[in-house]
C-alpha cells in the first residue's frame, strides 16, 4: 500500500508528530470540555448562593428568581470554550464572582494580547497572530479596546514619584507622526535616562511635546523635579546641544555640569568638511575625546586645529565654541567615559521604540502613543532590572 510506512521505518520526529496531531488535539478538546463543564456547574452553584435558594426550593431568606440561561463564549488562555451556560435571576443580585459580567477573557489572556501588540506585532494582525493559541480570531478594534487598559499604567508611571540616586541624566527627543484634527502632525517625545552610581540604567520619564522649545523642556524638567529628581546626586547631564534644552537647563538643574554628544557634534562637523578629506579630517576629531586626560585631549585638539584651520575653519570652529562642554566626561571616573560622552544609551532606546512603530504609518491620537512607547519603556527598564540582578548573583 502507498504512502504506509513500517512502524520499524519511522522516526522519532515522526513519532512525535503523530502524537502532537492526534492526540495532543484530542486532549486539548477533551481539558476545555472538562473546564466547561466544571465552569458551568460552579455558576449553578454560585447562582444558588446568590438567590439564598435551591432550584425549585422555597425559602424565607429567597433575593430572587431564575430568569433562565444565555450563553457565551469565554477565552481562556488554553483557547475558546464556546456557548457556556450561564445562569441568570430577573431581579438585580450581586454580580458573578466566577464569571464577571461582560468579561470574555481571562486576564491572562488580555496581557498575552497586550505584549503581542507590544512586541511589534500591528493591531490588525494580533487577531491572525495568536488565532492558533485562542481559538479565535480578534478584531483590530478588540485588540485595541484591549491595549487600551495600559492608559491606567501610563498614567500611574508619569505620575509615580522618582528616586533621586542618579548620577548621569541622559535628555533627548524622539519624532513621531500623530494624527490631529488639523491632519497628521509631527510630534516630539522627550524623554529622561539616567543611570545610578550601581550602573544600574533606566529610562525616567517621557512627554509628548509640541517641539523642543525652552518652554516644553522646562516644563518637563520641572516635572522631575517635583516629583523628586532634584539632581542632588547628578554629576553631568549629557545632551545633544538642542539649544531649548540647554535654556531650560539653566532654569531647571543651573548647577549640574553638562555634557555635549560627542556623535551629534562630529555630524555637525561632517557637514562642514568636503567629503574627499571627512574620513582624515574626523579620526584626527575623535583622538581628541580619546584622550586619557583633559589636558592631553585640550592638546589633541589643539594639533588637529592647527592642521585643519586654514583648510576648513568652520569646522574647527564647531568643536571650538564648545570644547569645555564636549571634555566635561573626562571629570567623572574613567569606567564611566564610554557610557556618558555620547548620547548613545538613550539612542538605543530610540531604535527599540521606531522599531516597533514601523509597521504603522502614524499613531491615530495621543493616547495610543502614549501607550506604545509607555509598553517599549517599561519592557526595556524590566530587562536592563532583570539583567542587573542576574549579574550580581553571578
Amino acid at each position: 500500500m502507498a504512502g504506509v510506512v513500517p512502524l520499524t521505518d519511522l522516526s522519532l520526529a515522526d513519532l512525535w508528530r503523530e502524537v502532537k496531531d492526534d492526540f495532543w488535539g484530542d486532549f486539548k478538546q477533551e481539558h476545555l470540555r472538562l473546564v466547561k463543564e466544571m465552569l458551568q456547574a460552579s455558576l449553578e452553584a454560585e447562582m444558588i448562593y446568590r438567590l439564598q435558594a435551591p432550584r425549585y426550593g422555597r425559602t424565607a431568606a429567597r433575593l430572587g428568581w431564575r430568569n433562565g440561561y444565555y450563553y457565551r463564549d469565554v477565552l481562556w488562555d488554553q483557547g475558546l470554550i464556546a456557548h457556556v451556560r450561564v445562569p441568570r435571576a430577573r431581579q438585580n443580585i450581586e454580580d458573578s464572582q466566577i464569571l464577571e459580567r461582560y468579561r470574555r477573557r481571562q486576564g491572562e489572556v488580555n496581557e498575552l494580547i497586550r505584549q503581542t501588540f507590544l512586541a511589534g506585532v500591528s493591531t490588525r494582525r494580533v487577531g491572525e497572530v495568536l488565532a492558533p493559541i485562542l481559538g479565535e480570531t480578534l478584531s483590530a478594534s478588540t485588540v485595541s479596546r484591549i491595549a487600551s487598559a495600559l492608559d491606567r499604567e501610563v498614567g500611574a508611571f508619569l505620575s509615580r514619584q522618582i528616586e533621586d540616586t542618579f548620577v548621569y541624566l541622559l535628555l533627548d527627543g524622539l519624532t513621531i507622526k500623530v494624527k490631529t484634527a488639523e491632519g497628521v502632525k509631527k510630534r516630539l517625545v522627550l524623554v529622561a535616562y539616567g543611570i545610578t552610581e550601581e550602573g544600574q540604567r533606566q529610562i525616567i520619564s517621557f512627554r509628548l511635546a509640541q517641539s523642543e522649545s525652552e518652554a516644553q523642556w522646562e516644563a518637563f524638567l520641572n516635572d522631575l523635579y517635583q516629583r523628586g529628581l532634584e539632581g542632588k546626586n547628578l554629576r553631568l547631564i549629557v545632551t545633544d546641544g538642542c539649544p531649548g534644552l540647554q535654556r531650560a537647563l539653566d532654569t531647571v538643574y543651573p548647577y549640574v555640569d553638562r555634557q555635549l554628544c560627542w556623535v551629534h557634534k562630529l555630524r555637525n562637523v561632517a557637514q562642514r568638511l568636503p567629503r574627499k578629506i571627512q574620513k582624515e579630517c574626523l579620526a584626527g576629531a575623535r583622538a581628541i575625546y580619546l584622550a586619557n586626560t583633559k589636558r592631553e585631549a585640550r592638546h589633541r585638539f589643539q594639533e588637529w586645529a592647527l592642521a585643519w584651520r586654514s583648510t576648513v575653519p568652520k569646522a574647527v570652529e564647531c568643536i571650538e565654541k564648545d570644547l569645555e562642554p564636549l571634555l566635561a566626561f573626562l571629570d567623572c571616573p574613567e569606567q564611566d567615559w564610554r557610557k556618558v560622552r555620547t548620547t548613545n544609551a538613550i539612542e538605543r532606546a530610540f531604535r527599540e521604540v521606531r522599531r516597533r512603530i514601523r509597521p504603522m504609518s502614524c499613531f491615530n491620537n495621543a493616547e495610543s502613543c502614549r501607550r506604545l512607547i509607555y509598553g517599549v519603556i517599561s519592557h526595556l527598564n524590566k530587562n536592563w532590572k532583570e539583567r542587573r540582578k542576574s549579574t550580581h548573583r553571578s
